[in-house]
């Protein structure tokens, strides 16, 4: 007898709707199943996902848990159909650079997420001996950045201390992400403007134009193929960004990109409009630009699509100086909701978002049992009504501050409702409550799979 079946769900990539076993946290039967179980669900007329990964959060835990937190941000992942995040190392404080810091947040992570977590180590100038240290904790990659942080605790790296970093990751067989824009051009362009007294939304994405963003990429890529170190570019947010990558892998380069929800729904001109609240790096593009984005994700050129959750305390965006507002989104509720809500437009298949969302970065990352609803894979599922549509207002968030731009008034009801989130079998989320008795884990790379 099996723990639960979920009965009668459309699964993205079958033609017919099928019945879902779920057993000791795994999936163990899929199709028209006549087994006894504990537990039926009726799930007749919602959809099955393989359960979001997001490898791009700021949870800011320790030190900076005011800003978010693990216990709060987790919850929130799960409500918009998040199984498996990995945890950026810096806003933490300390953040995430030697053993002891790894241990801090293991510690607050298994204490307080709901759902299953993964943490990044970061590459600094200050770090690299401790790289190996990291990596032996359980790091599934290591975090870079070309351009400023935003905290003065996580150093920017030079163009040395980042190809030293990559042949260290190489070593140690782990992939290497960046931020990558230029930090000459964008200090230099942002001194530039406000010397001139010029200091709105759109003097701030001047400060970094497309270019800025270009070409740090093509110098990340050049330095991660002489050192034959995997490269992950974070947030790329053009089109043309998107093509430097797709060029180097197609010259044999192991590189991957993703993008983030916001930029393919929100533009500049929102940001001018409704201001800090969607302040980023790199910033919203025109919509000529975000046209070119979307060009590049049907074309297959993106391999998946995070949410770059970096929130914090409000006084932090309460500023005049559009440069001294914190830059960050908080959108770790709404990924999954955003691609739904232009699948039509776009023409993105259910399997295509199974892909953007799950699978894509389950094998970069080589989390070898997650992102597939496959027998013997791990029972990590979300069921969404397609049907229906999803308007929050900021008192619906489960975010520490309720303060995001994917709520009323700034966006209209999105298409899609996530209705229950399963990790390993057990239901953590379910119409607003939360199973908070889950106990969470941490998720290692494999040694050996596709990256």
């Amino acid at each position: 007898m099996v723990e639960c079946i979920l009965r009668n769900v459309a699964v993205a990539d079958f033609s017919e709707k099928v019945d879902i076993a779920l057993d000791d946290g795994k999936i163990v039967a899929l199709g028209v199943l006549e087994q006894d179980t504990q537990q039926d669900i009726d799930a007749e007329g919602l959809l099955a996902l393989p359960g979001m990964i997001d490898p791009h959060v700021h949870f800011n835990d320790p030190g900076r848990n005011h800003w978010e937190g693990i216990h709060s941000g987790s919850r929130a992942f799960a409500s918009g159909g998040g199984t498996l995040y990995g945890d950026m190392p810096l806003n933490a404080s300390p953040p995430t650079l030697d053993k002891a810091s790894f241990e801090a947040k293991l510690a607050v992570a298994k204490r307080d997420s709901i759902t299953d977590f993964a943490l990044w180590g970061g590459l600094t100038p200050s770090n690299l001996e401790h790289m190996p240290d990291l990596a032996a904790c359980g790091v599934f990659a290591f975090k870079a950045f070309m351009s400023t942080s935003g905290t003065s605790d996580f150093q920017a790296s030079d163009d040395m201390t980042l190809f030293l970093g990559l042949q260290s990751a190489a070593q140690l067989g782990l992939p290497v992400a960046v931020h990558a824009e230029s930090d000459a051009l964008t200090a230099g362009l942002a001194k530039q403007l406000q010397a001139a007294g010029k200091t709105s939304p759109k003097d701030y994405a001047n400060s970094r134009p497309v270019f800025v963003e270009v070409e740090a990429i093509r110098r990340a890529i050049t330095l991660a193929e002489e050192a034959s170190c995997r490269l992950h570019i974070v947030h790329v947010s053009s089109g043309t960004g998107v093509l430097e990558v797709a060029a180097a892998r197609a010259r044999g380069v192991n590189v991957t990109c993703e993008t983030c929800a916001h930029y393919l729904h929100f533009t500049d001109e929102d940001m001018s409009r409704f201001g800090a609240i969607l302040k980023c790096a790199p910033p919203l593009r025109s919509k000529d630009v975000q046209t070119q984005l979307w060009q590049q994700l049907t074309a297959g050129n993106i391999d998946f699509v995070t949410s770059d959750h970096s929130p914090s305390e409000l006084s932090l965006k309460e500023k005049d100086d559009f440069f001294a507002v914190w830059g960050g989104i908080a959108g770790v509720e709404a990924t999954l909701l955003t691609l739904l809500h232009h699948a039509e437009a776009q023409g993105l298949t259910a399997a295509d978002i199974a892909k953007l969302t799950a699978t894509n970065a389950a094998k970069r990352f080589r989390f070898a049992t997650k992102g597939r609803l496959r027998v013997g894979f791990d029972a990590d599922i979300t069921l969404v009504d397609t049907n229906q549509t999803t308007a929050r207002a900021p008192q619906d968030l489960f975010s520490r501050h309720q303060y995001s731009p994917y709520t009323t008034p700034y966006v209209e009801p999105m298409r899609g409702k996530i209705i229950a989130t399963f990790v390993r079998g057990q239901r953590v989320f379910h119409q607003g409550t939360f199973a908070d008795d889950f106990r969470a884990e941490l998720v290692t790379p494999a040694q050996q799979g596709t990256l």
